[in-house]
């Protein structure tokens, strides 16, 4: 009796970015509601939105950051973290060849 009214969380799902724009599409065309569609690919609706949204972005018809704006973000932060442990390395072959000799 535990587990009634209570839903398993679904898994994390990942997706390819042409499957988004295909579900993009879909919604787009005005056929079926975002609901509709999200049912019918057992998706979630919020998910669905969500890229209904960005996608509206990156077409400019929205306010907000692109896909492309992300990426470099995050790209950025990668390029400093990377920077951090080459930095961290040369000093620890500094260290190693001072005990060396």
């Amino acid at each position: 009796m535990e587990s009634m009214g209570k839903k398993k969380p679904r898994p994390c799902r990942s997706f390819t970015p042409e499957f988004k724009a295909e579900i993009v599409e879909l919604c787009r065309r005005g056929d079926r509601s975002v609901g509709q569609v999200a049912k019918d690919f057992d998706l979630t609706e919020t998910a669905v939105r969500l890229w209904v949204s960005q996608a509206e972005v990156d077409a400019g018809e929205r306010d907000g950051l692109t896909s492309e704006r992300e990426e470099l973000a995050a790209l950025r932060r990668e390029n400093r973290r990377l920077r951090e442990d080459v930095e961290i390395l040369k000093r620890a072959t500094a260290f190693f060849v001072k005990e060396t000799r």
